[in-house]
């Protein structure tokens, strides 16, 4: 079940989330660069890892790491349920007056949070980045993110910024407005856009990844894809009645010029051509636009069954802070 945590927000303490799974090549390093940053700061901070279902050594590492610093917090869920979902943890986890979302492959780098609280100081509430480049990238997912991003633009009722990711650090105003949305197919950038408040963009070199494998192949970045744009958009309910109309205004002259043959010609036998074709469209329209409205139909389905958006099965380091629900 989903644990909610008491917040009492310690003065400037910042909160790093960093979700993991299979990450046990790179983890340790991650871990590494995060402490040096941390040595640089003026602020108290904190790290939450969240070790969703990994199957190798990853959450072993992790109870290490923990036990030889009290900065250390680990979640560990009861299986997989994925990145977004592991960032959300993070966040109801997350105690700081800053919060700092970062993944642990080190594409994005550690040593850019310094500037996101020079930022935050300033007065910003959201300090996201942006990736001016993005090494170790195939032309195809480069050509797909920039797509992607500019075609959710287009359709969306809310602004997403172009470029970025979900590396960002956030206000706990913000924060505080996340932990109250319930939604269960989440789209975190999109969700801290809709938020709104004062925001900044930097921009940064993205590196390529420091170790492991990518954890989002083609299948997951379409259904990721997917979940942005269903989330924030009725766009494609739209398209599907626009696609009605044309399919009827096409059934419409289908019969106009089956009734002209019949009628002025007696040459019945041509009009076969035209009303197989017609036959095919109309289905294939139907077929799309069932298919969009049950996209959207399955989304309320899962809402209303009311599950919790993850289970934990261990945590670690949370001492100092209580459960208002507690269910393991």
């Amino acid at each position: 079940m989903q644990d909610s945590f008491d917040q009492a927000p310690t003065r400037n303490l910042l909160s790093v989330i960093v979700p993991c799974y299979n990450e046990q090549e790179v983890i340790e390093t991650t871990h590494a660069r995060l402490m040096e940053l941390f040595a640089t700061l003026d602020l108290d901070c904190e790290v939450i890892y969240i070790n969703d279902g990994s199957r190798d050594r990853t959450l072993e590492i992790l109870k290490r790491l923990q036990q030889s610093d009290d900065r250390v917090r680990v979640l560990s869920f009861s299986r997989n349920f994925g990145h977004q979902l592991a960032v959300s943890a993070g966040i109801d986890a997350a105690a700081g007056d800053a919060v700092v979302l970062i993944d642990s492959d080190l594409q994005d780098p550690p040593e850019l949070i310094p500037e996101m609280v020079a930022k935050w100081r300033e007065g910003y509430h959201v300090v996201y980045g942006v990736r001016a480049q993005r090494a170790g990238e195939s032309a195809f997912k480069l050509l797909t993110a920039k797509a992607f991003y500019r075609m959710i633009n287009v359709i969306s009722d809310v602004a997403i910024p172009l470029d970025t990711g979900d590396f960002r650090l956030m206000d706990r105003r913000v924060v505080a407005v996340l932990q109250n949305m319930p939604e269960r197919d989440r789209f975190v950038r999109g969700m801290v856009s809709w938020v709104g408040f004062k925001q900044f963009a930097l921009p940064y070199a993205r590196a390529e990844r420091a170790a492991g494998e990518s954890k989002y192949p083609l299948r997951k970045m379409l259904l990721f894809a997917l979940d942005g744009v269903i989330s924030f958009s009725l766009v494609p309910l739209r398209i599907a009645t626009a696609c009605g109309f044309l399919a009827a205004a096409m059934a419409v002259l289908g019969i106009l010029y089956a009734l002209f043959l019949r009628l002025f010609t007696g040459n019945w036998a041509p009009g076969f051509t035209l009303l197989f074709i017609s036959i095919f469209f109309l289905g294939a329209a139907t077929l799309m636009s069932l298919g969009i409205v049950g996209e959207y139909v399955g989304r309320i389905y899962r809402e209303l069954k009311r599950r919790p958006l993850y289970i934990i099965d261990e945590r670690l380091g949370f001492r100092n802070r209580t459960l208002a629900t507690q269910v393991d």
